[in-house]
């Protein structure tokens, strides 16, 4: 019995040795682990700015002028001049009207004037010859007045004669129908043998280099936009200063900036809007007439905005933006915002930054609640955004 126990002694000895050996080298590992380094992040700070105060609003493009093709005289269209859709010139002959009974009044009114000037004559001799008589006292008052009130009406007759002449070469020079302005003519409405009277539009011409944009505005925002001018906090751009861009309804950029030109004085009480006109150059001729487009206007400089990365912005469940600031121990607090517009890729803060505020770009997916972070300088590489972004999105 005895010799049975003892090995058993012995195998329990072991055991227990192997587990304080063990309970050893699991407390010396737990003591010899590193503690987990900071994480690596990437912050903006934040700096007061001047920035521009660009709206995008809606607009049509209207020409500089435009006339309607109309004759000054009725009769037969003989002859379409101009080419359909081309660039006419102010004077170009754009239709002739058969010009034949203007010629036969402007022969009728020159014999009307020979005549005239004719009786002017006979009138002119007799009251030169009454006038003698009268000197020689063989004629009397009432004779030499009579003469002289003849080639009064002798006068008269003539002057009526020479308008009616001028009045029946100018029909003549308007069977020519010539371009009011110069610009882009459209589609014919005419054709050879129509007759036609000053109540017949013939043509359109219009105007399209420069053009007008006609945009509208809340008067609400232009209120807010003339009292933050009032109080300073923006600056507005000097008369005829104020620039303007033109986005095509893909979404491309026009390649000529435009001047604002003036706001209406009345707000259309249907809408609430107030209507702006640009003047944009058009030299290709690619803004037509009625053509839809975007303006992006720069209606005052904000002297000290804060603008950071969009990428920096975050957004609760609710909906709320919010951002990481590291604060002096280089712990990221969650910091409530209100975002303003859009500068490119940056987000102008309204509320919620003050200057000197680093605020996190990158590294949101690193970060431990309450655990210090390494922040460093962001910089904004293509390459880095787009990992952000990546980042973001994960």
């Amino acid at each position: 019995m005895k010799a049975f126990s003892r090995p058993v002694q012995l195998a329990g000895s072991l055991l227990l040795l192997l587990s304080v050996a063990a309970c050893g080298e699991s407390e010396g590992s737990s003591a010899a682990a590193p503690a987990m380094p900071p994480a690596a992040v990437s912050f903006v700070e934040a700096k007061p700015e001047p920035i521009a105060v660009t709206n995008e609003l809606p607009g049509r493009v209207a020409p500089v002028r435009i006339a309607e093709v109309r004759p000054r005289v009725s009769g037969i269209i003989t002859e379409r001049v101009f080419e359909q859709g081309s660039m006419v010139s102010e004077g170009d002959v754009l239709y002739r009207i058969d010009p034949e009974p203007f010629r036969v009044q402007v022969e009728s009114a020159k014999a009307t004037l020979l005549r005239a000037e004719a009786s002017q004559l006979l009138a002119k001799q007799q009251a030169d010859r009454q006038q003698e008589l009268r000197e020689r006292k063989i004629a009397s008052d009432q004779q030499r007045d009579s003469a002289v009130a003849m080639l009064a009406q002798a006068n008269a007759d003539v002057a009526a004669a020479k308008a009616g002449l001028d009045a029946a070469q100018l029909n003549l020079e308007y069977a020519e129908v010539k371009a009011p302005i110069a610009g882009r003519i459209g589609r014919a409405m005419v054709t050879e043998g129509a007759l036609v009277s000053s109540s017949v539009s013939l043509a359109t011409v219009q105007q399209i280099d420069p053009v007008y944009i006609d945009f509208t505005q809340s008067s609400s925002d232009l209120m807010r936009l003339r009292q933050a001018l009032e109080a300073g906090v923006l600056n507005s751009p000097a008369p005829g200063e104020a620039k303007v861009k033109i986005l095509m309804d893909d979404g491309s950029a026009y390649e000529h900036p435009g001047t604002l030109l003036f706001s209406e004085a009345t707000v259309d009480p249907t809408t609430g809007q107030i209507t702006l006109r640009a003047e944009v150059p058009n030299p290709d001729g690619h803004l037509l007439p009625g053509l839809y487009v975007r303006i992006l206007i720069e209606q005052g400089v904000e002297n000290a905005a804060i603008a950071v990365p969009q990428q920096a912005i975050q957004r609760d469940a609710g909906g709320n933006s919010f951002v990481y600031v590291v604060n002096g121990e280089n712990i990221p607090e969650v910091r409530q915002i209100r975002t303003g517009r859009n500068i490119g890729d940056r987000a102008v803060i309204d509320h919620g930054i003050a200057e000197g505020d680093k605020v996190v770009v990158e590294g949101f997916q690193k970060m431990r609640p309450g655990a210090p972070v390494a922040p460093q300088e962001w910089n904004a590489t293509p390459q880095t955004s787009a990992t952000a972004e990546d980042a973001n999105e994960g």
